[in-house]
C-alpha cells in the first residue's frame, strides 16, 4: 500500500509506509476551536523535551464533552490549525474523521494498530489530566501509549492530586527522564513544568464575537 506525500501540513491518507517506522510522534488532540499560539508553544516544547520527531495535531470532528453551538466547521478549524501550527515538524491532520473514531481511546487503538512501529506519546494539558476520568475508557488511554502532561495555569495542583494521577502514581516518570518517555512501556506518564503561555481559545472566540 502506497502513502501519499505529506507536503508541509498534510496527514497520511494511507496507513502504512516505511517513513513512519520508528518515528517518535507526539499526538495533540482537541477541537482546536480555534488553534492558537499556545498549541504551537506546547508542540515545540514537546519536540525538544520529549525528543520527538514530529507532533501531529488531531483536529477532532466534535469533542464529545463540548457543545457544538460555538464550534467551527472541521474545514475551518483545520485551516486555522494550518496557520497556527506552521512548522516543518508539526502535522495538522483530520485522522479522527478519516478513521471514524469519536473517542480518544478508540483513536489511539486504531493508530497503534495501523502504525505498529511508530512510538506515540499522547500530549495533554493539566486541565485534561484532572478531567480525564470523565473520558470514555480513560484507563485504556493510559495503557495504550505513554502520556506527557503539561502545566496549565490554575490546574496543575488539582490535576496532580486528582483521580488519574493517583491511580497511576507508580507509573509516573520523573521529568528528568522525559526524553525517554516515547520508549517507555505504558502505562507511563510524566508531568512537565513547561513555561506557561497565556493564549486561550475561549478568549479568542470571545474577542472575535466582539469584533475586536
Amino acid at each position: 500500500m502506497r502513502c501519499q506525500g505529506w507536503g508541509q501540513y498534510a496527514a497520511p491518507h494511507k496507513y502504512s509506509g516505511p517513513q513512519y517506522a520508528h518515528l517518535r510522534v507526539g499526538l495533540l488532540g482537541g477541537s482546536f476551536n480555534p488553534a492558537h499560539a499556545g498549541h504551537r508553544h506546547i508542540s515545540l516544547y514537546a519536540l525538544k523535551t520529549l525528543k520527538l520527531d514530529q507532533v501531529w495535531w488531531l483536529v477532532s470532528p466534535q469533542n464529545p464533552l463540548k457543545s457544538s453551538a460555538e464550534m467551527g466547521s472541521l474545514a475551518e478549524r483545520l485551516a486555522w490549525a494550518r496557520i497556527a501550527g506552521r512548522h516543518p515538524r508539526i502535522r495538522v491532520t483530520d485522522l479522527e474523521s478519516r478513521l471514524g473514531t469519536r473517542y480518544t481511546a478508540d483513536t489511539l487503538e486504531q493508530l497503534t494498530r495501523r502504525f505498529p512501529k511508530t512510538r506515540f506519546v499522547w500530549l495533554m494539558g493539566a486541565d485534561n489530566l484532572r478531567q480525564i476520568p470523565r473520558w470514555r475508557e480513560w484507563t485504556r488511554i493510559f495503557r495504550l501509549v505513554p502520556i506527557a502532561v503539561f502545566s496549565r495555569p490554575t490546574y496543575s495542583l488539582s490535576a496532580l492530586g486528582g483521580v488519574a494521577a493517583q491511580r497511576f502514581a507508580r507509573r509516573r516518570v520523573p521529568d528528568l527522564r522525559a526524553r525517554g518517555l516515547a520508549d517507555a512501556t505504558p502505562p507511563a506518564w510524566t508531568f512537565l513544568r513547561n513555561p506557561l503561555h497565556p493564549a486561550s481559545a475561549t478568549a479568542i472566540r470571545r474577542a472575535r464575537a466582539r469584533g475586536s
